[in-house]
């Protein structure tokens, strides 16, 4: 699926779990500190410097780009470690995260409830992702270097969708679909 940023919410509706998904536009990255600060504006009823309604954000700490190319390495970061806050960016009307790796249990029934979807970027892989991004620039955080909030154009970032609005989880069909076990203690 080919989809332009910002993300509607018709498209949010056609993205099923295990599904690849190609964007192409704007995309923002952050990460845990990121975050922070985001929840922290909250907190203190100041509006969001970003209007992240129908934007995407990748949670990537980008290494410095070489010369000529506008972006370094860009492999996806473990996405549990924003799940205490990234309820509060779906309320603000994020609904389109990419990252690498398991949500809890918890944040995923609230994706449910809020209507948004969670898909990862094949780890390992940043230097052949980096090739997708058209520009980069820091907009947001400049003090926290690889972590501050770039704004990324992007042309074709592949993510494959995890769990989506209607409670699909690529996980356990996977381990339903190949009958895997888990491991005994």
């Amino acid at each position: 699926m080919y989809v332009k940023t910002p993300i509607t919410d018709q498209d949010i509706a056609k993205m099923r779990a295990g599904e690849i998904v190609y964007f192409s536009g704007v995309i923002y990255t952050g990460r845990d500190a990121a975050h922070k600060r985001l929840v922290e504006s909250l907190d203190r009823h100041e509006k969001l410097p970003i209007d992240f309604k129908g934007q995407v954000i990748y949670y990537v700490g980008p290494t410095p780009a070489k010369p000529g190319r506008p972006i370094g390495s860009c492999g996806p970061t473990s996405s549990y470690r924003m799940d205490a806050y990234s309820t509060r960016l779906m309320k603000e009307g994020l609904k389109v995260m990419i990252g690498k790796g398991d949500r809890s249990d918890a944040f995923v029934q609230d994706m449910i409830v809020e209507k948004g979807v969670y898909l990862q970027a094949v780890g390992g892989a940043g230097a052949l992702l980096s090739r997708k991004v058209i520009s980069s620039e820091v907009v947001l955080y400049h003090d926290l270097g690889a972590e501050a909030i770039y704004r990324l154009e992007v042309k074709d970032f592949p993510a494959i969708v995890t769990y989506d609005i209607y409670g699909g989880n690529l996980i356990i069909d996977e381990v339903k679909k190949y009958q895997i076990k888990p491991l005994e203690d």
